[in-house]
């Protein structure tokens, strides 16, 4: 069963990524649990390793750092107002299913918006989490050995949302962020959204281990 660790102190990027790749290690030689990281970031740009950045637009004119790292996927935005969660998972003994992995990761955000009342879904070819035209969870994830790394933001509050405006979010031309708040109509706090998060999370995970042994 992982262990679901909540950091409600914001986060620089560069000290998450060293939390994950030291609990990426752990895993690996057999010193630590699985684990999901549930944290927000301090304002930052990313980017997968990629030649094409244009998704950045103009970069040396964004409001934030740029960090380029080691997930799929074009530019997002992390910051507050936003959760973003981290599974780190032994896919190995989870199926070494790299897009299965991404489906229960949409899976499970799709059963925490419904249970803000907010009828979210898929789109098909895109990956992520959609309220019809608006996107409000992006999902880019690496591997190091069979162990996950990294995984997906979900926008709760209005005020993650401008940010994307000075790039184009996930590389998707004409794409419109959304909120969990501005769905469900009324305000969200950060510790509720992260409970239900969590909560789906852990179902989702403990059930596909147990439907794996």
């Amino acid at each position: 069963m992982p262990q679901i660790i909540h950091l409600r102190e914001p986060v620089s990027y560069g000290d998450g990524l060293r939390m994950q790749q030291a609990r990426v290690a752990a895993i690996l030689d057999g010193s630590g649990p699985e684990t999901i990281l549930l944290l927000e970031h301090e304002p930052v740009y990313t980017i997968g390793r990629l030649r094409d950045r244009s998704s950045l637009r103009e970069a040396a004119l964004l409001p934030h750092p740029v960090v380029e790292t080691n997930r799929g996927g074009q530019a997002t935005y992390h910051g507050p107002g936003q959760l973003v969660g981290y599974p780190l998972l032994d896919l190995t003994r989870r199926g070494r299913d790299l897009h299965a992995h991404l489906r229960r990761i949409e899976d499970a955000l799709i059963r925490a918006c419904a249970a803000f009342g907010v009828d979210a879904g898929r789109r098909d070819g895109l990956t992520g989490v959609w309220a019809g035209p608006r996107k409000l969870a992006s999902i880019g994830v690496g591997v190091r050995k069979w162990v996950s790394m990294h995984g997906f933001a979900i926008n709760i509050a209005s005020e993650s949302l401008p940010p994307f405006f000075a790039i184009t979010p996930c590389g998707i031309e004409g794409v419109a962020m959304g909120c969990l708040e501005q769905e469900a109509g009324r305000d969200i706090a950060m510790d509720e959204a992260r409970a239900v998060v969590a909560a789906e999370l852990e179902r989702e995970f403990v059930r596909q281990c147990t439907r794996q042994s």
